[in-house]
């Protein structure tokens, strides 16, 4: 019996029972899996009245509640349910539309006469649910729907109204084909930054790659990490998706910068531009140092900007107003999270890691004693929202100097799946995120061991009984300063893989999402902010998420390196999709040169991460199988590159293949920055934490070199000509 109650409830949240491998061959979720994510979920699991309670509770909101939690209507998809007993057939419903931009519709039907989509019984009395068609010319917005039974007490749900899909530059609905090239920030050498990449380093990328007529420059994450933890630096990781990065703000471009003695005062000192020497040397990212450098520097700036515009109340001070106020409670909230942190691991990192641990009266923002330590520590929490607007002003200058410059579409940013169980945007809504479970991957091509990434689920149930908002926000925030966006592993929004805390990768199961009503806030967000979607849709992809993306025009991500047909040939350039971006490789994989040299095979042997000598001499030999295939695709498309005495000669045959690629089809072509000098170590190692130093490595030469190098000019060159064609 409890068994059976649990898969009943297990199916009422959207857990599921089954799905396909990477390999297309059927898998069972096993239901002791089943039933750590239902207490994930905060269900009961054990006690056969409890769980018999929450089922009737959740069968009774279904069917009682005349309005559902949150309605979505789009072309194709102009009714919303509604739900009623049979005995109220023979009523009136009448229904009206608060517009969010003012104003209202209203109308009138008969229940009878609706059309009938589905009946149940509850405690013994039929009930029904019913399709309300509404006007189908109905503004796109957020707005508000009533609903009564003749005239009884007012039932209202948010209404989402959509367009179709997602947005396409113009440049790409006249038909161009557009290249790009994409980089992590962090990565980037340059005589100027203080040991990372920064906005100023991105700016020059901007001035040296538009010219040559790249339409975009396609980044990582740039999501808010920790101020007060540069230990914690992984960009898919992050504290909060709503903010940036403050550690990529170029501290000497701040405005304030020029204007305050003191701070230039101490930059200019010989010891702080040894240690900025030292940090621009190392070959990976050394974060604590940077942080060191950079922070006690802009909380200098943040005095001035104080003294010398808030105190005289400047047209600067009225700016940053204007922008606390248009950022609102999840700016104020992430602010407040970042001086809690900082005050609380300075007096103790060890015990303090993360909210979790805070003290009780600091673990829930809404709680008197987090709006008491806000008030007695004004001025850090403003330094932190202050440093959020530095770097948005930064960022967004970049990308209006893209746009200035030509590029079609500017900078495309990265929207991370998830985030840290220990940040901001965890602490900011608690009931959403279920801590006691981690988003991870089955085992598949990538990752045979499958992944537990650390970073805790939204439960899809708190999700839409908020109405969609948070991921509302959360998308509008992303897409404030790009051109395009990336959704990492884009079926996210129609099933994650939950991880039960404790359990292996292998032991978690799918956990489904709303899917139709996710992608029309998404083309909604898309339509608002005119930025083009991408998902990344690489894995184990459902045929109902390929569907959606096409549906919606979201864009496809197509990896050179496994497009191939079903007798592991390459595909030729005009079998690429049209609405896709396609490139060589991607951060979680080797570089073009890693590849080719199979260094990647041999790191992930010394890294232990083939499960059998089997899978490492499978994999050996797969590779040297895409070598051959590789060559006979460039040689039919007239791009082999010549033979020399030690074989081919990868800087050539890399030229080739980012040509191959840019006579594709598709839209959209990213040329790897690392791929364009001939770099073998990759930037991430996906199955690995403290054994690779992933999100670290620094590019081998500065951008200047990069951007003056004869061979990336030729291959930029080439790319360009292949894509006017």
């Amino acid at each position: 019996m409890l068994d059976s109650m649990l898969e009943k409830l297990a199916q009422q949240c959207g857990i599921g029972d089954a799905y396909e491998n990477y390999r297309g061959e059927p898998k069972s979720i096993a239901a002791a899996a089943r039933k750590a994510i239902l207490a994930a979920m905060g269900c009961p699991t054990e006690d056969v009245g409890e769980i018999e309670g929450v089922q009737h509770q959740r069968e009774a909101a279904r069917w009682r509640s005349l309005l559902p939690q949150a309605a979505v209507i789009h072309p194709g998809r102009s009714s919303v349910d509604v739900a009623m007993a049979d005995e109220d057939l023979d009523r009136t419903l009448d229904w009206r539309i608060v517009l969010e931009g003012g104003g209202q519709v209203s109308g009138r039907a008969r229940c009878r006469e609706l059309a009938e989509i589905e009946r149940g019984e509850l405690d013994g009395r039929g009930h029904t649910r019913r399709s309300l068609p509404l006007p189908a010319d109905i503004a796109h917005g957020y707005h508000s729907l009533g609903a009564t039974l003749d005239g009884g007490a007012e039932v209202e749900c948010p209404l989402i109204v959509a367009p179709r899909a997602c947005v396409e530059p113009a440049a790409l609905r006249e038909g161009r084909r557009l290249w790009g090239v994409a980089m992590q920030l962090y990565t980037l050498r340059s005589s100027d930054n203080w040991g990372i990449g920064d906005f100023a380093d991105l700016e020059q990328a901007v001035r040296g790659f538009a010219p040559a007529g790249a339409s975009f420059i396609a980044l990582n994450p740039l999501h808010a990490l920790f101020p007060a933890n540069p230990w914690h630096f992984s960009p898919y990781s992050p504290s909060s998706r709503h903010f940036l990065n403050v550690f990529y703000i170029a501290v000497e471009r701040v405005p304030e910068f020029a204007d305050c003695a003191d701070a230039r005062a101490r930059v200019a000192e010989t010891e702080f531009q040894a240690e900025l020497e030292r940090l621009r040397g190392t070959a990976n990212v050394d974060y604590p140092g940077v942080a060191a450098a950079k922070l006690p520097l802009l909380r200098t700036l943040y005095g001035h900007f104080l003294r010398e515009h808030v105190e005289r109340a400047t047209a600067r001070a009225s700016e940053f107003r204007t922008y606390v106020a248009a950022r609102g409670e999840p700016l104020r909230v992430h602010a407040l999270h970042d001086a809690i942190d900082e005050r609380l691991r300075a007096q103790n990192a060890d015990r303090y890691w993360g909210w979790p641990v805070w003290p009780d009266e600091l673990r829930d923002p809404s709680q008197p004693g987090a709006r008491e330590f806000e008030a007695a520590n004004a001025r850090e929490v403003g330094f932190h929202a202050w440093l959020q607007w530095i770097a948005e002003e930064q960022l967004g200058g970049v990308q209006h100097l893209a746009r200035e410059l030509g590029m079609a579409i500017g900078l495309y940013g990265d929207y991370a799946v998830g985030v840290n169980p220990s940040g901001s945007e965890t602490w900011s809504d608690q009931a959403l995120y279920r801590r006691s479970a981690g988003v991870g991957a089955p085992p598949d091509k990538l990752a045979l061991k499958g992944q537990d990434w650390g970073i805790p689920p939204q439960d899809p149930n708190v999700l839409k009984a908020e109405g969609y908002r948070p991921f509302r926000q959360l998308i509008a925030a992303n897409m404030r300063h790009f051109g395009a966006l990336r959704l990492d592993h884009i079926m996210a929004i129609y099933r994650q893989w939950w991880v039960p805390v404790g359990r292996d990768a292998t032991d978690g199961g799918y956990v489904h999402y709303p899917l139709d009503e996710l992608m029309s806030v998404l083309a909604l967000e898309s339509e608002r902010r005119s930025c083009l979607v991408i998902g990344e849709d690489l894995g184990t992809v459902p045929r109902e998420v390929r569907q959606a993306m096409e549906a919606r025009e979201v864009y496809s991500y197509r990896v050179l390196l496994f497009e191939k047909a079903w007798d592991g040939r390459f595909f030729r350039p005009d079998e690429y999709p049209r609405r896709a971006i396609a490139t060589v490789t991607t951060h979680d994989l080797p570089t073009f040169a890693g590849f080719w040299s199979g260094n990647d095979i041999e790191l992930r042997e010394r890294l232990a991460l083939y499960p059998s000598e089997e899978i490492r001499l499978q994999v050996k030999d797969e590779r040297a199988h895409d070598r051959r295939a590789l060559l006979v695709a460039l040689e039919s498309a007239g791009l082999a590159p010549p033979v020399t005495d030690g074989g081919q000669d990868c800087v050539a045959l890399c030229h080739a293949v980012h040509v191959y690629l840019a006579r594709s089809a598709s839209a959209l072509v990213a040329l790897q920055v690392e791929d364009l000098v001939g770099m073998t170590e990759p930037v991430n190692v996906p199955g690995t934490s403290h054994e690779y130093p992933n999100w670290q490595r620094k590019m081998s030469h500065t951008l200047a070199e990069i951007l003056a190098g004869d061979g990336v000019r030729r291959v930029l060159s080439d790319v360009q000509a292949a894509r006017a064609s």
